[in-house]
């Protein structure tokens, strides 16, 4: 068989139409007998100039030159930062085509399982910007001084910033004073090359309702240099009410730590979500959009039907949000979650909202569920809102064997969800709609509901 050979190499100049965005927001460019190249911050219908950097045998990329001409769909604006940390790679595009490529993206991967499902319109957020309620920032120490921002894609270079876009503003005024006051302080920033120096990241939570602000520092030493002080000054921060340093001493891209220590105020932030109250902590899984978080949920619930006979299993539980908003709705609800953390928060926030008909299960959905279907156990309605990896195949099998009457699912990975409908429409399940819900304006990633039932 004769050897493949790619219509370019690598650093050729060339010009071309942008033909579509992958689900990453790079622009194609078709060259040849139809070989992509891929190439950042370039829009559909955009004639440009780009260079050849890297060539495989069945696709390249390519480095942006020049836009020859503009999309309608570009936003004048200075979005570089944004676009090469990959904070927020759709920065450069019209809200309006954000939520349309959000649409498309869970239409064609439906397609690809052959899918002729319904997908409407993406339900835009009430906030473009400034909607994050956590953060998890970087330092480091540049030219000896330490810095806070965002690694450049594919890197460990940080680019220092201040105004991250998508994060609450006043998250992004808190990490430039406690920023300030590390500095004052002479805390170094770790450095992962040399193994020296003691702080990893600084993370920050906002509650929307009370304003409450979490500050957590991750640091490489069980105790910050200067601790005492630091603490003090950053407890006098507006909005603080939980101090907590946690305790990472591994050589690991993963941020937090297993220990940490509360050295002021309380151990949780206090919220409210779709009239509930919740208890959240440093480790807890608490979803960064409030308001598009409440239309989501609701729009799972409204879409279960619940009956007051109805027994509910919550099989990704987190600290109880789904569950406890149900509860009042159904007979029982069941939850399952991973996380020995949120489930402690889970059973807290029971008791917090009068909660009683509620019990909770610590493990693996994918092992647990299993172990139902063997002792016949009862659900009537399974919401799902699984990680991006989707339903684990032992998961499905267990559901098939258990056969929930509807199943929920809320999705954050339109490639794992259009897998794993494909599979519970073959096990003896019917649906026809996908709601898009866009959770995370100026990113790639789109959350959707959908519903399943059994067929009689």
């Amino acid at each position: 068989m004769a050897k493949f050979t790619a219509p370019v190499t690598k650093g050729q100049r060339l010009s071309g139409t942008v033909a579509d965005l992958t689900y990453e927001a790079m622009g194609v460019v078709k060259v040849g007998q139809d070989y992509p190249i891929f190439v950042a911050n370039a829009l559909t219908s955009e004639e440009i100039e780009f260079q050849v950097t890297k060539v495989n045998a069945h696709y390249g990329f390519g480095r942006l030159l020049k836009i020859v001409t503009e999309s309608p769909d570009r936003v004048p604006a200075d979005t570089r930062n944004y676009l090469q940390t990959g904070i927020a790679p759709l920065a450069h595009l019209a809200y309006s085509a954000q939520l349309k490529f959000k649409q498309e993206q869970v239409v064609n991967s439906l397609a690809k399982f052959h899918l002729d499902w319904q997908v409407q319109p993406t339900l835009a957020a009430p906030k473009e910007t400034g909607y994050r309620n956590k953060a998890q920032v970087p330092v480091k120490m540049v030219a000896g001084v330490l810095q806070t921002g965002f690694y450049r894609q594919r890197s460990h270079d940080l680019i220092p910033m201040t105004d991250f876009l998508i994060q609450d503003p006043r998250i992004d005024q808190t990490i430039q004073s406690i920023r300030d006051i590390l500095r004052e302080y002479q805390v170094p920033a770790y450095d992962e090359t040399t193994g020296k120096g003691t702080l990893r990241h600084i993370m920050v939570r906002r509650a929307q309702a009370t304003g409450q602000q979490m500050v957590v520092l991750v640091s490489k030493q069980r105790h910050l240099p200067n601790e005492v002080a630091v603490v003090e000054q950053i407890s006098q921060l507006p909005e603080i009410t939980s101090i907590i340093v946690n305790f990472n001493p591994k050589k690991t891209n993963v941020i937090l730590g297993v220990k940490e220590r509360l050295v002021f105020g309380h151990l949780y932030l206090e919220d409210e979500l779709l009239g509930h109250q919740f208890h959240i902590s440093a480790q807890s899984f608490y979803q960064v959009n409030h308001d598009q978080t409440e239309r989501l949920y609701q729009t799972a619930i409204d879409a279960a039907q619940l009956q007051p006979t109805d027994v509910v299993v919550d099989a990704y539980s987190g600290i109880g949000t789904i569950g406890i908003s149900v509860a009042d709705q159904v007979k029982q609800v069941r939850e399952i979650e991973v996380v020995p953390e949120a489930v402690a928060d889970a059973k807290n926030n029971a008791q917090l909202n009068g909660v009683t008909n509620m019990d909770f299960t610590v493990g693996k959905a994918e092992e647990i569920m299993p172990q139902w279907a063997a002792a016949d156990v009862k659900m009537d309605v399974l919401f799902v809102d699984p990680p991006r990896k989707g339903l684990s195949p032992e998961f499905v099998a267990a559901v098939l064997a258990v056969k929930p009457q509807k199943i929920v699912y809320i999705s954050c990975n339109p490639a794992t969800l259009a897998r794993d409908l494909s599979l519970l429409t073959a096990g003896g399940y019917q649906g026809n709609q996908v709601q898009p819900v866009d959770m995370f304006p100026q990113t790639t990633h789109v959350e959707s509901v959908s519903v399943l039932e059994r067929d009689e």
